[in-house]
């Protein structure tokens, strides 16, 4: 089934993309009016986070969401038969400067970033244009047909895939090498009792604890990944050094800096980031009082 699975999309995939994005724009269009895929999350999240929004400004965010939804689908798909050539063309680093910085001192790095899209075609650019290993943490998929073609995606351009649910096994044979370590540091924790607790657009949060844990135990310096889009296809991305020692910070900075940054940047471009997943599921009780860091 795999076979048949990954025939029929990398079939889609030769496809050029001035045909693809015209597919792109009728799914879109059938997904938000016909399907209505998620609707009452997206419009509830963008409601809570921008309450100072009129119907019409939000209505205007979430049309956008659902075609860079779409966008990132199709793009994603398109990676599966892209030349690296192709993929360097679409993804660029503005100032790639503080990587390489870190490198030269020999020093390993962490990115944390969200939600924001592309960040599939980041993960196969990254090898191509960084002189880091590029190492991934990843939330594995039930569904085995896909873990396994998100694993061959992922991996065809050299990114190398840790499961964040083994993360700290996982890591073990990279511990004395020089890598930098992608995390998507913005998901929903699955216990929202071991998670760091603060605001989050105006609303308690809960954030993952190990991507600071991770960077204050072993001193690794952190740096916040700010996606936007140059036009349709491209995307661009700024890097802003959120500690070059963590170990120095008190416990919770890191991760409130984080939070302060991804806020900013999903404000500065509000339709790239994941609106129609379930951010703020978990609900904030006083019996998590010890965890608030804000």
């Amino acid at each position: 089934m795999y076979y048949v699975v990954y025939g029929i999309l990398y079939g889609v995939s030769l496809l050029p993309m001035w045909l693809l994005y015209p597919m792109a724009d009728v799914l879109s269009l059938l997904l938000y009016y016909v399907i209505g895929y998620r609707r009452k999350v997206t419009r509830s999240n963008l409601r809570m986070a921008f309450p100072e929004k009129t119907e019409e400004e939000i209505i205007r965010i979430e049309k956008k969401f659902y075609r860079n939804f779409v966008d990132s689908f199709i793009e994603t798909i398109k990676l599966l038969s892209a030349n690296h050539a192709y993929i360097k063309q679409r993804f660029v680093i503005d100032n790639p400067e503080i990587l390489d910085n870190f490198y030269d001192e020999g020093r390993k790095c962490q990115l944390h970033l969200g939600h924001t899209f592309n960040w599939e075609v980041a993960n196969v650019a990254m090898p191509l244009i960084c002189r880091y290993p590029f190492i991934v943490a990843y939330m594995p998929v039930e569904n085995k047909i896909f873990e396994r073609l998100f694993l061959h995606l992922r991996g065809r351009t050299g990114s190398i895939l840790l499961p964040s649910t083994r993360m700290q096994r996982a890591i073990i044979p990279y511990r004395n090498t020089q890598y930098l370590l992608t995390l998507v540091a913005d998901q929903a924790p699955a216990n929202s009792e071991q998670s760091y607790w603060l605001n989050f657009f105006g609303r308690p949060t809960s954030f993952l604890r190990g991507p600071e844990r991770g960077a204050r135990i072993a001193d690794i310096p952190a740096v916040f990944v700010k996606f936007y889009k140059s036009r349709r296809g491209h995307y661009r991305v700024f890097l802003t050094t959120l500690s070059d020692h963590p170990a120095a910070l008190p416990e919770g900075e890191l991760t409130r800096r984080y939070c302060r940054i991804l806020e900013d940047a999903i404000r500065e471009y509000p339709d790239l980031w994941l609106w129609s997943h379930r951010r703020w599921k978990a609900v904030w009780k006083e019996e998590y009082r010890d965890m608030w860091i804000d």
